[in-house]
């Protein structure tokens, strides 16, 4: 649970907003957490779990469609931000 509510938490050791080392901590902290979690738990409650996952029927269609809208929109975002940052910028020269 430790290791979720972190990974989750807008409260960083380091913030987020600082460039490069922001988001090292979450690099770092959440993939060491879930290998200490895996070495915790008993190897046969894992192999349990494990089994049942393998044995389940869920499956997890892939969306292109919906894929495809989410890189658009990242796309999109990236573009209208672009073009205001050089509107902004040729303003500032004038």
């Amino acid at each position: 649970m430790a290791i979720l509510a972190y990974a989750l938490s807008p409260i960083d050791l380091i913030p987020d907003f600082i460039p490069v080392i922001g988001y090292f901590d979450d690099l770092v902290l959440v993939p060491f957490g879930l290998i200490l979690l895996i070495k915790i738990v008993p190897q046969d409650l894992l192999d349990e779990y494990r089994t049942k996952a393998e044995q389940s029927d869920f499956v997890i269609e892939k969306n292109w469609i919906t894929a495809a809208l989410i890189v658009a929109l990242w796309v999109g975002g990236m573009a209208v931000t672009w073009y205001v940052l050089r509107r902004f910028r040729s303003i500032g020269h004038r």
